[in-house]
């Protein structure tokens, strides 16, 4: 049998390798979580994933490269669950303001494995330039899909404005979660948001 009748299928390869980064993204997580940002190396990184640190070069080029890929993949399951959050909840403005809530203080968007990994890369991004990329990138789609649910209720210029007064109560609520965690929870910060927004909207 030849080389290339030996090699698997096309399908199988593209499986094996989407597996393999998936791999090194979690268990870069993991050593962010563990070491922290700047003591993450693709060598902690392949130890975590249980993989030759010559993987993650293969898929990664370096750590900056990873790192990278790892803020993207964490942008990425944020924008799926508010997007997701909005299919859901149908036309009424109300609801899918109420749905962008929930979904920004749930456990996929800012639980104790999530929170510290976006504070460890947003203290980054006035120095690091991919990864304000990224960052840009993502919040304006945020913000842009924010203002049009606002605009339902509110002309353009004011559903601009509300736009970013919620994702400033968000990131306020996130740093308080990850400051104080045991005086402070997910509940609370999505009851208080949606308290504010429910005010905000009655007071126009």
């Amino acid at each position: 049998m030849n080389q290339a009748a030996a090699k698997p299928p096309r399908k199988e390869r593209k499986e094996n390798a989407e597996r393999r980064r998936r791999q090194l993204l979690d268990a870069a997580r993991m050593s962010i979580l563990q070491h922290g940002l700047a003591k993450t190396t693709l060598a902690t990184v392949a130890d975590a994933a249980g993989l030759s640190q010559g993987v993650a070069v293969f898929y990664f080029k370096s750590k900056g490269g990873l790192l990278t890929a790892v803020l993207r993949d964490l942008y990425q399951s944020y924008e799926v669950s508010w997007i997701r959050a909005l299919a859901m909840a149908g036309e009424d403005a109300n609801d899918r303001l109420d749905a962008l809530v929930a979904a920004d203080f749930s456990l996929e968007a800012c639980g104790p494995k999530v929170l510290p990994l976006w504070f460890a890369f947003w203290g980054e991004l006035r120095s690091t330039a991919d990864y304000a990329a990224v960052a840009q990138e993502f919040d304006a789609r945020r913000m842009d899909a924010v203002a049009q649910v606002w605009s339902a209720l509110m002309p353009q210029d004011e559903a601009t404005l509300m736009a970013e007064w919620m994702d400033t109560l968000t990131n306020g609520y996130w740093q308080r979660l990850h400051l104080s965690p045991d005086s402070f929870n997910r509940h609370d910060a999505r009851t208080a948001t949606q308290e504010c927004l429910a005010r905000l909207r009655a007071g126009r």
